[in-house]
């Protein structure tokens, strides 16, 4: 989006946004496809009744108390477009859509490490998380995290000073836990906080994917700091590695059940975090930021051949395949095939997954 665009297509691109069954991919393809949000959103019951289900669009006045409500909540709307929207999110494959902020927006432009843990934390993991963040502070990183409770805390805690980022699970204005309201405030009113959910929503387990993606997406790397093998931190860890960030893991004692995670990392290959200058040696050698390697969306077709979308609709089961296999088993080309996924996800049949991978709903 240029600085130029208008109102009504801002207005058009939140209300595309959250529009049932338009997550992240799709709302990327119906841009590619038709240009502007306005013209998607026509087009929109349209190509859902042609895969086979109905698409209600979301009310006109939802959209508009979300925007009363952030301007209320002092709250800025970034759309991806937008002249200083994070490039390192834009680089993604799909980028967010948009971002609710609050605070300096300019720290998420520049280099930014995660640092994130287990909400249950040591004292010892604790004092950790907030030295490294001080010390990568100093060192002129931006520290991001989840401000969830332990370390995701602890690391906000020890770079409020130099500036911290954190990535919310639910609304911009959803103070969660509460007993982290007064670094919340601090965070609003010297670092930044960001989120892709609604204004006022209250987060589910859902939305913490989405919010784990965000923080490793504006991260040159991620540092784990004590995370249980099955543990949102080790999800984080894993996006970091197929965005091409770096990871790191702080090891600790195999006695103790939150070294699990940031050990089993360092087997898979992550590099070893004791202090900041393992981190700051990282960077200083050969391994550097770099695009994940996804295949590219082409856009296909307005309206998809209906005999291709039951073929497909048929090869998709709730194992997510590549949609260029997808392509190849139905004998279509890549474009065509898009589109027909497009119109299945639009109907509430497929879900169109980061990566270029396709599911059942």
């Amino acid at each position: 989006m240029t600085p130029a665009a208008d109102e009504a297509e801002r207005f058009a691109r939140l209300r595309l946004a959250r529009t049932d069954r338009v997550g992240p991919v799709a709302f990327s393809q119906l841009m590619q496809q038709f240009r502007t949000a306005r013209e998607a959103l026509d087009a929109l019951p349209g190509l859902a009744r042609r895969g086979g289900g109905g698409h209600p669009l979301p009310d006109v006045g939802l959209i508009q108390a979300e925007l009363a409500a952030g301007e209320a909540a002092g709250a800025r709307l970034m759309l991806l477009g937008d002249p200083d929207y994070p490039p390192q999110l834009a680089a993604l494959d799909p980028p967010p859509p948009l971002l609710w902020t609050r605070g300096d927006t300019t720290l998420l432009n520049r280099d930014n490490l995660a640092i994130v843990g287990a909400r249950i934390a040591s004292a010892g993991g604790q004092r950790i998380a907030r030295g490294l963040a001080t010390g990568l502070g100093q060192a002129g990183f931006i520290v991001t995290s989840g401000m969830a409770r332990g370390i995701d805390g602890a690391a906000h805690e020890g770079a409020l000073p130099t500036g911290t980022v954190a990535v919310l699970g639910g609304g911009v204005d959803d103070i969660y836990p509460p007993e982290h309201a007064a670094l919340y405030e601090s965070l609003a009113d010297q670092g930044c906080v960001v989120s892709e959910s609604p204004m006022g929503a209250k987060a589910q387990a859902r939305d913490f994917p989405r919010r784990n993606r965000i923080i490793s997406g504006l991260a040159r790397g991620v540092i784990v700091v004590e995370a249980e093998l099955r543990s949102g931190s080790l999800i984080t860890a894993r996006l970091a590695g197929e965005q091409g960030r770096d990871v790191f893991a702080v090891p600790g004692s195999p006695l103790d059940p939150r070294s699990k995670g940031p050990n089993e990392l360092l087997r898979q290959g992550a590099v070893l975090c004791e202090g900041v200058d393992d981190v700051l040696n990282a960077f200083n050698g050969l391994r550097t930021l770099r695009e994940p390697d996804v295949p590219a969306w082409e856009p296909g077709p307005i309206d998809a051949d209906l005999d291709l979308i039951e073929r497909l609709a048929a090869l998709l089961s709730p194992v997510p395949a590549p949609r260029d296999e997808l392509a190849r088993a139905a004998g279509a080309s890549i474009g065509e095939t898009n589109a027909a996924l497009l119109e299945l996800c639009l109907a509430g049949r497929a879900v169109l997954l980061p990566g270029g991978m396709v599911a059942t709903a």
